[in-house]
């Protein structure tokens, strides 16, 4: 089974496999250092829209796209070549990384504007209806803060303790690190689909066959699912999945109509 794998879909099985052994064995700390942070982030580096992408949260994470790139990488550097493999792989998992960084940055600001808003005016029903938004970071305590806060809404210990709380949230949610392959596999599986669309491919969960176009569909629209529902207690970066959907898509389409250079 081993000795189908290509040179390129090997090196970056053993690469991610490598570093995920040394960051969670050896040196903990890369992993700290090599997550993709919000650019306003203090732990934000350059560097992280590239070391992203090989550092993954867990060893079920990092089975997941390694997996995925084990049974789609090897056809796809037959027919695109290593050097457009790895092309492909790369841009996506960048790409991802800086398109789901300007997501990021969009959902930062408009919990910004929401903060601000009640710096402008300490509202009890814009700090009730902002932990709502966020209820899952909070303790039931904070009720308590808001039952007292609607009470006597002019009480400046209580527009502080609420302005705290709203800084706590801000703080962490700028602080949350993006890692995993996700979004170079994404890329991975868009190019087989657009590749090869009617190859039957069997699936473990559910057991039954389906073709590459249809798989790639469903994951998309899952994907774009996902996005709009933005469950807040769901911990998986989807707009960098879709991303790495788009741009590799991109990346196909372009090469497919410049046949001149495509293997």
């Amino acid at each position: 089974m081993f000795r189908s794998l290509t040179p390129v879909v090997k090196n970056l099985l053993l690469i991610n496999v490598g570093i995920y052994v040394v960051a969670s064995f050896l040196m903990p700390q890369l992993q700290a250092w090599f997550a993709l942070y919000y650019i306003e982030s203090k732990f934000f580096m350059p560097f992280q829209f590239l070391t992203y992408m090989f550092m993954h949260a867990g060893i079920w994470h990092l089975i997941s796209n390694m997996f995925g790139l084990f049974i789609f990488g090897p056809l796809l550097e037959q027919f695109l070549g290593p050097k457009k493999l790895l092309t492909l792989w790369m841009v996506c998992g960048v790409g991802a990384g800086v398109l789901y960084s300007g997501y990021t940055a969009f959902q930062m600001n408009q919990l910004n504007q929401k903060i601000e808003t009640f710096y402008n005016n300490p509202d009890p029903e814009v700090f009730n209806q902002f932990v709502s938004d966020n209820s899952y970071m909070f303790k039931s305590s904070i009720y308590d803060l808001i039952d007292r806060f609607s009470r006597d809404p002019s009480n400046e210990s209580y527009v502080q303790q609420a302005k705290a709380n709203m800084n706590q949230v801000r703080e962490y949610k700028s602080n949350i690190p993006m890692v995993g392959a996700s979004g170079a596999l994404f890329g991975i599986l868009v190019a087989f689909g657009m590749l090869f669309p009617n190859t039957q491919l069997f699936l473990l969960f559910p057991p039954m066959p389906i073709k590459a176009k249809y798989l790639v569909l469903f994951y998309g629209l899952y994907t774009v699912y996902n996005i709009i529902v933005n469950n807040p207690t769901d911990n998986v970066a989807h707009f960098a999945h879709f991303s790495g959907l788009i741009i590799g898509a991109i990346l196909v389409t372009f090469w497919k109509k410049n046949r001149t250079s495509f293997y």
